[in-house]
């Protein structure tokens, strides 16, 4: 089994339906699906792939040496206790943001202007897949942004929308430790640019963790707990996890479009996407996202559903 792969070159075209389609069932039956022929540049994308390895050789693998989870993971080996480190990831990240851009990387050549670029880039592809969900989901065209930016004046957007740039360095015990523990996402829509060699992401789909097969090129989608309530469930948010690897550096670029921490974020119209009248109550609170952030802090790694149940109602 592997996840859906879809051509997103066909949705202004003839296919133009069923590529809706695709969409729209990889969204209700898996929460995650890979583009192909999204519309970013090849040329950017390998720009892309060789300055974050750039970046993780010069500014970030000495530092990863002597942090947290290798020194836990050698006081474990150390202990011989044949338990396994549950709390931390085997994990090497930083995180890109427009107002943050003082505390980008700043010894790799090409970094900011590399990356600045980029994220113009999955940002209009964020755009363009909010509004085939609000297609889909019955809709009006914009619901789904405008709902993540509230409060935007002037066309400037409010949305928060964050890069987070990871590396799952080798690890000599991956048995003993996770590369990234199962979580759901938090927020809107994920926008992934992952390792075309190394596997390790994984996405739980009817019990089973199925991997995300590497693919050159491709960009991975996969809806947060926000779109799970937006849709009424119809959608629901993936759990997902990274496994530790023993052999490889994967990379890992994922583009979050997250509502305006202001936003106020509740089931749409609950007759454009019910489906059936059965479905017609909401079956999710509505609720301030910069709340439902404070519970997900704490919570990230423990079951969804208490969440919507522990934030503060509108």
């Amino acid at each position: 089994m592997a996840i859906p792969v879809i051509d997103f070159s066909k949705i202004n075209g003839e296919e133009r339906e069923n590529t809706l389609s695709e969409i729209a069932k990889a969204c209700e039956e898996w929460g995650f699906f890979q583009l192909v022929n999204h519309g970013i540049p090849l040329e950017l994308l390998n720009k892309v792939k060789k300055i974050s390895s750039d970046c993780y050789k010069t500014e970030r693998e000495e530092a990863f040496k002597t942090s947290t989870p290798v020194k836990l993971l050698n006081e474990l080996l150390e202990k011989n206790s044949g338990e396994k480190l549950e709390n931390v990831d085997w994990e090497d990240v930083f995180t890109l943001l427009d107002h943050n851009q003082n505390e980008w990387p700043s010894n790799t050549s090409g970094l900011k202007e590399t990356m600045l670029e980029y994220r113009g880039e999955v940002r209009k592809l964020a755009s363009k897949m909010m509004e085939v969900m609000d297609e889909n989901l019955g809709l009006p065209k914009g619901y789904i942004k405008k709902a993540f930016n509230e409060g935007m004046e002037d066309g400037e957007e409010t949305a928060f929308f964050g890069t987070k740039v990871s590396h799952y360095p080798p690890c000599p015990h991956p048995e003993l430790v996770n590369g990234l523990r199962a979580h759901t996402d938090a927020g809107g829509v994920v926008l992934l640019f992952q390792d075309d060699e190394y596997d390790g992401l994984q996405v739980l789909k009817d019990g089973d963790w199925i991997d995300v097969q590497p693919m050159p090129n491709a960009i991975v989608i996969n809806t947060g707990d926000q779109i799970e309530v937006l849709s009424n469930g119809r959608y629901k948010s993936a759990w997902h996890r990274v496994l530790a690897r023993e052999e490889g550096n994967r990379r890992s670029i994922a583009s979050f479009y997250n509502p305006s921490y202001k936003a106020a974020i509740g089931p749409a119209t609950v007759a454009a996407v019910a489906g059936t009248e059965e479905g017609s109550e909401k079956k999710y609170p509505k609720f301030v996202f910069g709340d439902y952030m404070d519970v997900y802090a704490n919570q990230k790694f423990m079951p969804k559903e208490p969440r919507f149940l522990a934030v503060k109602t509108l």
